[in-house]
């Protein structure tokens, strides 16, 4: 577990939240600034974990908790082996959209394996990786999923009740809560431009302490 020099930014949001929106801008403003980036996401990102993410999004339409949360699991464990680990020890800035705080609030709250029980398999999985700073975009599920499901057809996770989706919000906010070392909540009422703006409030003196310690 030595050796990180690196920046580790993870993107977390319910369905419809503007989440992939932010980061394609989060990238582009690291970039600006001559930083190397690896871009990557939740499930996926490595050859396995993209069919890991076709099965959990698109292939079966139902799993159980237990193998829903492995399969995150297994995806998971990869990616960060393969992919994050390697780039943050070179000194490079990862971006992942979703991480290890997806399956708390949707396996361990909303799914209902218990929070503590999906953040030790977590805590295993990642070998006790966490990001440095992790954006929570908050929206209300109902204004979300009716933003996603107008755009495309909607995945097995965005099929799920909204009264499972009201629970993922909670779950997302509890956790905030509890890390607010890493954790920036950010309101997604105001629009992308305001979004935006507290996004940067957020990143920017992070990356003022990295270029600091270099």
């Amino acid at each position: 577990m030595g050796g990180r020099t690196g920046i580790f930014i993870s993107l977390e949001g319910g369905e419809g939240s503007g989440k992939t929106t932010q980061c394609v801008r989060i990238v582009a403003h690291l970039l600006s600034q001559g930083r190397d980036v690896v871009e990557t996401r939740e499930p996926g990102g490595t050859e396995s974990g993209e069919i890991v993410r076709d099965v959990l999004l698109h292939r079966v339409a139902s799993l159980t908790p237990r193998a829903e949360l492995a399969l995150y699991l297994a995806s998971r464990a990869q990616l960060v082996e393969e992919v994050i680990r390697p780039a943050l020890a070179d000194g490079r800035c990862v971006v992942c959209d979703r991480f290890a705080d997806s399956s708390t609030a949707y396996q361990g709250s909303a799914r209902g394996l218990g929070t503590e029980f999906v953040e030790r398999m977590n805590h295993w999985a990642t070998d006790g990786l966490a990001p440095d700073l992790t954006f929570y975009f908050d929206v209300d599920p109902e204004v979300g999923l009716q933003r996603r499901t107008a755009s495309r057809e909607p995945d097995r996770m965005e099929r799920e009740r909204l009264e499972f989706h009201q629970r993922v919000r909670a779950a997302y906010l509890e956790i905030a809560d509890r890390h607010p070392e890493r954790f920036r909540v950010i309101p997604t009422e105001g629009g992308e431009e305001d979004v935006w703006t507290q996004v940067r409030q957020a990143l920017d003196p992070l990356l003022e302490r990295q270029e600091g310690r270099r």
